[in-house]
């Protein structure tokens, strides 16, 4: 393996100094991380260098499959319920995709749940009884789900049986998606100062290799990672992007917005592409930080971009119910698509479409090229999971009905799966 990317040797080397140092910058005497429970190591000495999967489709979150195709026209194949019970507003309950064509689905009732295409739950993973349960998409790699939740934990879920292999309590709450290379998992973590961090734990064992303590606000974003560019990149909600260098993981620079970074960040042609809850859509250059363009919308923006270098485009959608393709070299729109509700979740791109859910009870296919809708599919509550597309059916979760999350009386969160239209 090249050196200059070989993560694990140079945080092996650092880990010590690294964690004093970071420890130090945030001024406070915050609890080390432990590592809990029955732990039981996994895989061997070898730990794969890629994950099988992960949140948007890789390191760089870039959202975009053009290999995907979808049906125009859809009908619902089948749905497993309470996957979703909650009221929070984040995004959740996105799914990925295993080999063999399993789908791992995480939900805001603290489960990790495997279903098959057919729709048979193979097993149901007790995650964590905190309130809000989980919010991050799980990574694969070594056979494990390594997975986030609102405990504060990273858990190592074995995806054969549903068993836990080990769990590293980082902080008070994690609602970020987890970053897989090398043998390393890297993950945004929350205190309830308000304060946070960035660690990188071991995917063997889930003891902590480095972590990062100057995000002054809890950061709910998801990082990204350009093995290329030599960045990591993460927003937090105190309004900053934070960018190291990668893989020895020395801080680089911050770019101020004035508003939290909620979503995910991508990451492509030299650029970091995010939401601000200033109204805003960035690109920031990775090497140091400084403003390429910004987009202003109508209302915060809490989506993920999608950023698809071949067209040259940013698909993003916005609390003011509009999804928007910009240009990926200037940030000019290209067109609009608008719903009855804001979109919080991130769209999925695939070969001709954009995928994308609003908080108006629908799920959106939107041709990406003009701009026009497609089809919409009706759900039982707000969609804010970002879209699976796998073997040509659109998998996705809906939220619980005000109704149910009022008196228990409605429905609650379902994973679907569409298929074509007979």
């Amino acid at each position: 393996m090249d050196e200059r990317f070989s993560r694990r040797a140079v945080l092996r080397t650092a880990a010590v100094a690294g964690a004093v140092g970071a420890g130090s910058i945030a001024g406070c005497s915050l609890p080390r991380p432990s590592v809990t429970g029955d732990q039981v190591e996994i895989g061997g000495d070898s730990p794969a260098t890629t994950a099988t999967t992960q949140f948007r489709g890789g390191l760089r979150r870039q959202g975009v499959y053009p290999d995907a195709t979808v049906p125009t026209d859809v009908e619902t194949a089948w749905t497993v319920p309470e996957v979703n019970t909650g009221d929070h507003t984040a995004a959740k309950a996105s799914a990925v995709a295993l080999p063999g064509g399993d789908l791992l689905v995480p939900g805001d009732t603290g489960d990790l749940h495997r279903v098959t295409p057919g729709g048979e739950v193979v097993w149901t993973a007790d995650v964590t009884d905190a309130t809000r349960g989980i919010h991050g998409t799980p990574a694969v790699a070594n056979g494990a789900a390594y997975i986030g939740a609102y405990d504060g934990a990273l858990s190592a879920i074995d995806v054969e049986t549903g068993d836990r292999y080990w769990r590293a309590a980082l902080g008070d709450a994690i609602g970020s998606s987890p970053g897989y290379y090398d043998g390393t998992v890297y993950i945004a973590v929350e205190y309830n100062d308000p304060s946070g961090a960035m660690f990188a734990v071991d995917a063997v064992d889930g003891s902590v290799e480095w972590d990062d303590q100057r995000p002054t606000d809890h950061p709910h974003s998801t990082c990204a990672i350009d093995r290329d560019a030599g960045r990591l990149v993460v927003g937090s909600n105190d309004g900053k992007l934070y960018a190291w260098s990668y893989p020895d993981l020395e801080f680089e620079w911050t770019f101020d917005t004035d508003g939290a970074i909620k979503g995910p960040v991508a990451i492509a042609d030299g650029g970091a592409f995010f939401g601000s809850w200033d109204e805003h859509v960035y690109r920031v250059a990775l090497d140091d930080g400084s403003e390429d363009w910004h987009f202003e919308t109508g209302n915060l923006v809490m989506t993920g971009p999608s950023v698809e270098p071949s067209t040259g485009t940013v698909y993003v959608g916005s609390h003011d119910d509009n999804l928007y393709a910009l240009d990926l070299a200037s940030g000019e729109e290209r067109w609009r698509f608008g719903t009855e509700g804001r979109l919080i979740g991130c769209p999925t791109v695939t070969a001709e479409h954009v995928l994308a859910g609003s908080h108006d009870t629908r799920l959106y296919c939107v041709e990406k090229d003009s701009g026009e809708g497609v089809w919409q599919v009706d759900a039982a509550g707000s969609v804010s999971s970002t879209p699976l597309v796998e073997e040509g059916a659109v998998y996705f979760t809906d939220r619980a009905s005000d109704d149910y999350v009022a008196d228990g009386e409605g429905e609650t969160g379902k994973f679907r799966k569409l298929v074509a239209a007979e």
